[in-house]
């Protein structure tokens, strides 16, 4: 077998800081904003030039943080509750014998400063830190088949799930100024229901919590409603 090596062209900085609460699509969190820089031998307008005419790009990446960790034939789908095997291929789980994902995101803005190249993203799913290898636009008459079927994966996913916020939550949140759609950004990602498959089969109460930008953020979860406790600052 022929064997490549692979380098990055540049690096999410997501506010994602854990795999947990991460979407399982893109575009599902509109509010996830992200920045992707470009590494050093990439860091040059060129690269990027006529970029902003397109409104959504694909991101080629590697799943970083499981790529080492190998790979499965038979894995389990969360959309398929993780009760039923699929073949890796016919799915998009993390474990692949490459390692590599792609994700179509939107394109905010381009911007170059201080030395440092940026492309400003959203509604992404990518951890901090993801290693990027390679960027192509998006192109609609082409990348999107309206009479594709897609399988156990065919309906946008959906929950009934609801999110409430504690009085301290609430004040902390109108106090980051730096953030205005933060509330927005946590209710949408806890209406997406991140817990484990299993876990959702349960009725008692469970308590989580997650890191978005430098916010801890803990809830608890009572049948379908989310009820956000406490945000702290890192």
């Amino acid at each position: 077998m022929d064997n490549y090596t692979l380098s990055p062209i540049g690096h999410i900085h997501s506010p994602y800081k854990q795999k947990f609460a991460i979407p399982r699509q893109p575009r599902l969190v509109s509010e996830a904003k992200a920045e992707l820089r470009f590494c050093d031998e990439f860091n040059r307008e060129e690269f990027v030039r006529g970029i902003e005419a397109f409104s959504h790009l694909w991101i080629i990446f590697r799943f970083h943080e499981t790529a080492e960790k190998g790979y499965s034939a038979l894995v389990r789908p969360p959309r398929l509750g993780g009760n039923e095997r699929k073949g890796v291929f016919a799915t998009r789980a993390t474990f692949r014998p490459n390692g590599i994902g792609m994700s179509a995101v939107k394109l905010e803005g381009v911007e170059y400063k201080n030395g440092q190249l940026r492309l400003l993203l959203s509604g992404i799913d990518l951890l901090d830190g993801t290693p990027v290898l390679d960027i192509k636009p998006y192109l609609p008459y082409s990348d999107a088949l309206t009479d594709a079927s897609a399988g156990f994966a065919d309906t946008r996913p959906e929950t009934e799930m609801t999110v409430t916020f504690d009085e301290q939550a609430e004040l902390f949140i109108s106090d980051q100024k730096d953030y205005p759609e933060l509330k927005t950004f946590i209710s949408n990602v806890l209406k997406q229901d991140p817990r484990p498959a299993y876990k959702k089969k349960r009725d008692d109460q469970q308590s989580y919590g997650m890191t978005l930008y430098d916010f801890n953020i803990r809830w608890v979860v009572d049948n379908t409603h989310n009820h956000v406790v406490e945000i702290t600052k890192n």
